[in-house]
């Protein structure tokens, strides 16, 4: 069949499905139903053959085991997989939180913003109107109160034009839309500032809830509950345990409860213990959070009392960053507000998907059940055999890691979600967590931990054949899938939340070991490149001088006399002045020869004869 008609056939089941339940009065989401048809499907007892096409009674077999399956309200793995659908609709990072919570407050001030922006006011009427709009988004956007109420927006307005006063709507008009949306939150973070400074000295602040105090109360509120929720559901799955332990023991007993679905609420009660942990670690990394801004906030404040104490004014490039800064710090306990919220509804939302135990298990069958049983708590399990570790001369083909030869011991994604997967695979589904201590098996780049050190050898003696058993129970109970994370060995079923985390949170172990290596230094030859340069301007004046050289025209001249020669220079020292210093100055003058010859002019005779008179003074004389 054609992956387009079939996803066709899929979504015509999944249809059918939500309209026979909604026919009965419960109604359910296409995700639950999608799951529950690949859950009824992977379930080798339905007799769904995957690789063969459906025929028309095979449709209509799904269909009516997966209503039959989603209508039955006395059943613990459906709440199961309602919670794990649920939780995996509903949760995500803190980050993803944020971002869709900064989201929907930018879609909800875009109407707002628009109008300010696409304003073309001149009159006066319309730029008084144009300003009160913007003192509306100011207050709209920092959610300091409401912009309805006249104190807040007089408090509002007042530390506005401080900074933005309306004569400078003029130039406002003037700027791009990019430019208008830029100047409103920067408006918007400094007048936040001011209104924070002014509460906290006592000269305003109407309107504006004290969020460090609410979140001092509520995160210890929130942190209480989740941890008196996460107590009741582990001393209810440490009975359950105690039961199974008891069952598996005595498989006669097994057959009378069979109807209680022990195996089905013990999955249920795990995954909610999962899930309160989750989320009981995300209220942690929120208090530490807060804590820290706490500090930073009253930083914030003696630093702008220092700097605006006694003053009349003060320089704007002094005071206007520590006023956005402030704002962030409250945009960010905003931030932790919401988040405590939605994960105290989250919480809240779980608690529903307990119901089918309080019909099964009331607490005089618990009583019966638990006769002559020893509860035990999965700290008490690993204590118990702490001292009992695997020795590594037992095995020479496999690695085994211990806390003090693992660097990254704690961090290692251990497979089956930490539990034992030898007593899961041996018993009828039995859930024992793993002790990290007697050693992880590392087999195909995956870990694996076990309750006992007997359990650490059987797995180790053939570990396919286990982890082929836990594949095939997870069949039965879809719900482990997710609660083991089995994702990779049922990768169509990996819930979204998950998919983007599988290869994420996979961490490989630093083993400790003293090595040395030695190599070549550089082996390889040089990839620099000398042509690239990061600095902007420098770019911008290449470009600049490329540009103008596309106006210049260039004239060259090479003749096969010049073709062969280059350009030589020579480095020559420079003469350099010289004289020389006696012991006195002194000087002597002597007289100029003057010497005169007669009769070269000629006379009466023919043959001119000179007479040479020599005209020189004497040296005494002189």
């Amino acid at each position: 069949m054609p992956p387009t008609q079939a996803e066709s056939v899929v979504k015509n089941i999944i249809r059918e499905i939500g309209q026979e339940c909604a026919a009965h009065g419960e109604v359910v989401s296409e995700t639950l139903v999608a799951f529950m048809v690949k859950a009824v499907v992977l379930d080798p007892s339905n007799g769904f053959n995957i690789d063969r096409t459906l025929m028309k009674t095979d449709v209509q077999k799904l269909v009516k085991l997966c209503v039959t399956r989603l209508l039955d309200s006395k059943n613990p793995s459906l709440d199961t997989i309602k919670m794990q659908v649920y939780f995996d609709m509903n949760y995500t990072s803190r980050e993803d939180f944020l971002e869709e919570h900064h989201r929907v407050l930018e879609s909800r001030l875009s109407s707002v913003s628009r109008e300010i922006t696409d304003n073309r006011a001149s009159a006066r009427e319309e730029l008084e109107s144009l300003y009160r709009k913007i003192v509306s988004y100011v207050l709209l956007r920092s959610g300091l109160g409401s912009p309805t109420d006249i104190k807040i927006v007089r408090e509002a307005t007042a530390a506005l034009q401080s900074v933005f006063p309306q004569a400078e709507l003029g130039t406002f008009l003037t700027l791009s839309k990019k430019d208008k949306e830029c100047q409103l939150k920067e408006l918007t973070m400094i007048v936040t500032g001011i209104r924070l400074f002014n509460r906290d000295c006592g000269k305003g602040g109407e309107g504006i809830d004290d969020l460090p105090a609410i979140l001092h109360e509520a995160i210890p509120a929130t942190t209480q509950y989740i941890d008196s929720q996460l107590q009741n559901a582990q001393d209810q799955l440490y009975h359950y345990t105690a039961i199974l332990e008891k069952v598996t023991k005595n498989p006669l007993m097994g057959k009378e409860l069979q109807q209680y679905m022990i195996k089905e609420a013990l999955y249920n009660m795990r995954q909610y213990e999962i899930f309160l942990q989750i989320i009981l670690s995300d209220v942690i990394t929120c208090a530490q959070e807060v804590e820290m801004m706490m500090k930073q906030l009253t930083a914030q404040l003696e630093q702008l009392k220092m700097t605006i104490r006694a003053k009349t004014a003060v320089p704007t490039s002094q005071v206007f960053p520590i006023f956005i800064a402030l704002a962030n710090l409250w945009i960010s306990f905003q931030d932790e507000t919401v988040l405590i919220s939605i994960l105290s509804n989250l919480t809240t939302h779980l608690e529903p998907f307990l119901g089918a135990q309080e019909v099964l298990f009331p607490d005089k069958v618990k009583q019966v059940l638990l006769e002559d049983v020893t509860v035990k708590t999965d700290a008490n399990r690993i204590k118990e055999h702490m001292e009992y570790r695997v020795h590594l001369s037992d095995f020479k083909k496999l690695e085994w890691l211990f806390p003090e030869t693992t660097a990254n011991f704690d961090k290692l994604l251990i497979q089956y979600r930490g539990f034992c997967g030898y007593t899961f695979a041996t018993t009828d589904g039995l859930l024992l967590p793993g002790n990290p201590t007697i050693g992880i098996l590392k087999y195909k780049e995956k870990y694996y931990t076990f309750n006992t050190r007997d359990a650490a050898y059987s797995f180790a003696e053939n570990p396919e054949k286990y982890i082929d058993l836990i594949k095939e129970k997870a069949k039965k109970n879809a719900e482990l899938i997710q609660l083991l994370e089995l994702h990779q060995q049922f990768e169509t079923l990996i819930p979204y939340s998950q998919m983007r985390d599988v290869d994420k949170h996979y961490v490989k172990p630093i083993t400790k070991c003293e090595s040395s290596t030695q190599t070549d230094t550089h082996i390889l030859p040089p990839t620099v490149v000398r042509s690239y340069e990061w600095n902007e301007w420098e770019l911008r004046r290449k470009a600049i001088k490329l540009a103008n050289l596309r106006q210049k025209i260039t004239h060259s001249v090479q003749t096969d006399l010049s073709h062969m020669r280059r350009e030589n220079c020579s480095q020559v020292y420079p003469s350099k002045n010289a004289g020389s210093q006696t012991m006195r100055e002194d000087g002597t003058q002597v007289p100029r020869p003057q010497i005169y010859i007669s009769g070269l002019r000629g006379g009466q005779s023919k043959v001119t004869h000179g007479v040479k008179v020599n005209l020189t003074r004497a040296v005494d004389e002189t």
